[in-house]
């Protein structure tokens, strides 16, 4: 750093007394160090640039000091902090002009002893204060070429308010010294960030590592794979009718933010999925959710769907993820673009209350659900792999077990030294082994109540005999009635004939016992709102199950008689494992 200075008065060396010499340098040593040890110790830089300002002030005997730092991009410098009779905390001005601006950008230590006739004077602030500015010290602080900003004082204190050459060369080493705190702060600033990052980036991983599903080893038709974890990889779980709920998105940004929003959007999915199974009614309902509380800005692609490994058939819809790839058993491609929007955007984005959805028969192939992280991953030769390229690697390990062709895909853009630009997701459906799977959970598992009839089930849901859950059921009739366009009045009658039927299998077929199993599904089967309701308890004479004359108010009977008298359609059916009791209650949609 180069010190200039305008002629004034100095001492010469035989006028000054060693001594004072002394003294005053091992006082400047002292305030160099106490400035050193609080800029280590202190965790607010900004309350040590204030300190930092104040001591070099008094010491120079100042009225008034101000430290500039200039901004990210060298434009701009600012005042962090100031101390006097002027209060300029937070003013800016281009980082070329006023005197501190020429002592930074020349990095060279000034005195100006008659500001008024020095051109660079920046006077706005006198001009607002009504204060007086007659003499300026000023010193840039640089650290190996790198510019930090300056100090400047104004008006020495007594005497003609003129600054010496000694108060130059005194500022010039605080302001270096300043300087050179200033950056290490920063950077033990920046460490503690970084560190911090690191921190929440793991416990981020963590809790995503927490949501993955368990692998299943039984030749389980779904296999997902994640490296490493930000995204809302893949889940599944089984629905009571053996099918299988799926689904595999990605959260915009990454961070804590990103992992809760994440864990509340896979959470979300488990959750509302076991009793909507249309995959778009399940990402309207999630959308909803998430529009309400996620982090302006942030939303998720998601990619939803059901598999039925007894048909082969997987329904999905596709909330603004990447298009999934369907390989037959020819090896022939498929694509499946999304149709709708990311959650979390708006809820108003919609074709009415659920995303488009799309059907297909795998017949024996695999069905590929990823993130762009698969198709954004570096090859050896440096180039993206992209999505013809990961077609090249499934097509070429077509015939090898789903974990063993995901393990390619993986190990052709995940290598050693090489950087991830993203993380790599991937989640298969293998068609495949669904005879095998399909008959295996047939022979350890009981039949449901939803195979004995046709159409679709809306909702189906699984409660212990208790009548405090009863309202779960009701809220279910309600929802389901409303995908239907059912009437109020209409919805209102099933709700109560549903309601009645829970309450006489609880009190006379579980005998108010309230560890019995009941289970709900609610379907549509043409023009036909169809509701099943099965037990598990002792089977009844149906032939007894009458209702009483309407002047017979005796506890009981009557309930049987409303149901008869609203719904369209009253009968109990032979359960598909003969045992307990299966109700139907079919109305007619209005």
């Amino acid at each position: 750093m180069n010190e200039t200075s305008h002629q004034g008065p100095a001492h010469s060396a035989s006028e000054r007394d060693p001594a004072r010499d002394n003294g005053e340098v091992y006082d400047q040593l002292e305030l160099l160090s106490e400035m050193g040890r609080d800029f280590a110790s202190s965790m607010d830089l900004q309350a040590s640039l204030e300190r930092a300002v104040a001591h070099i002030t008094d010491y120079v005997e100042a009225e008034g000091g101000a430290l500039f730092l200039l901004d990210d991009d060298d434009t701009v410098l600012r005042c962090h902090a100031c101390v006097g009779a002027t209060e300029i905390t937070g003013l800016t001005l281009p980082s070329d002009q006023g005197i501190v601006g020429r002592c930074v950008q020349n990095d060279t230590a000034e005195i100006v002893r008659d500001v008024q006739n020095d051109p660079s004077f920046y006077g706005k602030v006198d001009e607002q204060t009504g204060y007086t500015t007659r003499s300026i010290l000023c010193a840039p602080m640089t650290v190996k070429d790198e510019r930090i900003g300056a100090i400047e004082l104004i008006n020495k204190r007594g005497g003609d308010g003129l600054f010496e050459d000694q108060d130059l060369h005194l500022l010039a080493t605080m302001s270096a010294s300043a300087g050179l705190a200033i950056l290490n702060a920063r950077m033990a600033e920046a460490l503690v960030e970084q560190e911090r990052l690191a921190r929440e980036l793991e416990l981020a991983a963590e809790i995503q590592r927490s949501l993955l599903p368990d692998q299943d080893e039984g030749g389980f038709p779904l296999f997902g794979i994640n490296v490493p974890a930000r995204t809302v990889s893949g889940d599944f779980f089984e629905l009571e009718d053996g099918r299988i709920g799926f689904n595999l998105g990605d959260v915009s940004g990454k961070g804590m933010n990103a992992a809760l929003l994440m864990a509340k959007t896979a959470s979300l999915f488990r959750c509302l999925g076991k009793t909507i199974h249309q995959p778009g009614r399940l990402l309207a309902r999630i959308n909803a959710e998430i529009c309400e509380t996620a982090t302006h800005g942030m939303f998720v692609t998601m990619l939803g769907g059901i598999f039925d490994p007894r048909t082969g058939i997987v329904r999905f819809a596709n909330a603004g993820h990447e298009p999934p790839l369907f390989l037959d058993d020819k090896g022939k491609f498929s694509s499946f673009p999304a149709d709708a929007p990311p959650l979390g955007i708006s809820p108003f984005l919609l074709d009415g209350d659920h995303y488009p959805e799309e059907e297909l028969r795998l017949d024996g192939g695999r069905f590929f659900v990823f993130t762009d992280g698969v198709t954004e991953g570096y090859r050896e030769d440096g180039s993206e792999l992209e999505v013809e390229g990961l077609k090249e690697i499934l097509v070429g390990n077509q015939r090898a077990a789903i974990r063993d062709q995901l393990s390619v895909v993986v190990d052709s853009v995940y290598r050693a030294g090489v950087k991830l630009r993203d993380d790599i997701t991937l989640l298969v459906i293998d068609d495949q082994t669904r005879e095998s799977v399909s008959t295996q959970r047939a022979q350890r598992e009981p039949s449901t109540v939803g195979e004995v009839e046709g159409g679709e089930e809306l909702i189906s849901v699984r409660i212990p005999s208790q009548p405090d859950r009863l309202k779960l059921v009701r809220n279910a009739i309600t929802q389901a009635a409303q995908m239907c366009e059912c009437n109020e009045e209409m919805t209102h009658d099933v709700v109560i004939a549903v309601d009645e039927a829970l309450q006489n299998v609880i009190r006379h077929a579980y005998d108010n016992r309230p560890d019995g199993d009941i289970r709900v599904s609610i379907r549509r089967a043409g023009e036909n709102f169809v509701v099943l309701i099965r037990d598990y308890a002792d089977t009844i004479d149906t032939s007894k199950v009458q209702p009483r004359e309407l002047d017979d108010l005796r506890p009981g009977g009557l309930g049987t008689h409303f149901m008869r008298e609203v719904m369209d359609e009253v009968s109990f059916l032979s359960p598909p494992d003969d045992k307990g009791n299966l109700l139907r209650l079919v109305k007619r949609i209005a």
